[in-house]
């Protein structure tokens, strides 16, 4: 069986019409989930309730406590912008906080199972930083869940690996001054947010940026995978694999102009199993309906069976 950490509350994060961060994201994956001929091996799981796990003590050693109230606040009083395209509603703070919860337990999951789980959940969170949200995203839950990690038993190191087609700018500034966590990210250049450079190596050499020149496609990024990203994390050694799971690289996506096909990631997924069977993949970007549906598929269809 394969884990996928999902609720219903995840649809009720409003960004407002027209929006690409919108909640039939989540809902296209779904369906699509629920009509693969596997879809029997899908083992549906609630997030823990916020309630019963302190997810707080987390939050704020990522989030300065003046944003982590700015967000509550904007949410208590209906709602407003964080910054032109990041939009919290009446229900975004409590959904935020349930997402990370759900992220936690993707990380409970795979440590037991020391097979992959995926989190299906919504707002993304891999441009959040320390005093900021921005770019769709609330809280840093890739961040937040490799910490967590880490204070678990025999968890000493965790590395990130980001494919969404942005820079995960907020994942870095978070992580790239602990030696314990290696980050790394393909990622369109130029591109929003503008950061991501080859030089940005981190603190202790645990960075590993991957620009991609617009319209590249899978022949592009083969061998960065192959001569960069697998030896950079198989180096690295890591106890848990973190996957910030963006699909706004696929070709026909609105927001970017890389040119890969879904049934990329499912190599992607075949090169990250290669290192370990403990990966948890997290949703972050993606924006047309079918290809992220089709990417979603084929990152877990690599999966199924494992354990067996």
């Amino acid at each position: 069986m394969f884990p996928v950490i999902y609720s219903d509350e995840f649809l009720n994060h409003d960004n407002g019409k027209f929006h690409p961060e919108r909640p039939e994201r989540l809902t296209a994956i779904v369906n699509a989930l629920n009509a693969a001929p596997w879809a029997h091996l899908v083992d549906w799981q609630l997030p823990t309730p916020v309630e019963s796990r302190p997810v707080m003590p987390l939050l704020q050693k990522i989030h300065d406590p003046d944003y982590i109230n700015l967000v509550k606040q904007l949410a208590h009083d209906g709602g407003g912008m964080i910054d032109g395209d990041t939009r919290v509603s009446p229900r975004s703070y409590d959904i935020a906080l349930l997402v990370i919860s759900a992220w936690l337990d993707g990380v409970d999951r795979v440590l037991t199972s020391n097979n992959p789980a995926f989190v299906l959940a919504r707002p993304p969170g891999h441009h959040a930083e320390g005093p900021r949200g921005m770019g769709f995203c609330i809280f840093s839950n890739a961040a937040i869940a490799a910490y967590y990690a880490l204070e678990q038993p025999g968890i000493q190191k965790v590395a990130i690996l980001d494919w969404d087609v942005h820079h995960g700018n907020g994942t870095q500034s978070l992580v790239e001054n602990d030696a314990r966590i290696a980050y790394c990210s393909l990622h369109q250049y130029p591109c929003y947010p503008g950061t991501g450079h080859p030089r940005e190596r981190g603190s202790y050499n645990n960075v590993l940026n991957v620009p991609m020149p617009p319209g590249s496609a899978f022949t592009e990024y083969q061998p960065m995978f192959e001569q960069g990203v697998i030896p950079f994390l198989r180096e690295f050694q890591p106890d848990l694999l973190i996957v910030s799971a963006g699909y706004d690289a696929n070709a026909d996506d609105p927001l970017a102009s890389i040119a890969l096909k879904p049934k990329d990631f499912g190599v992607f997924t075949d090169y990250c199993l290669q290192l370990t069977h403990r990966i948890l993949f997290g949703l972050e970007g993606g924006y047309d309906l079918t290809a992220l549906a089709k990417s979603v598929i084929a990152t877990i269809e690599p999966c199924l069976n494992l354990g067996e």
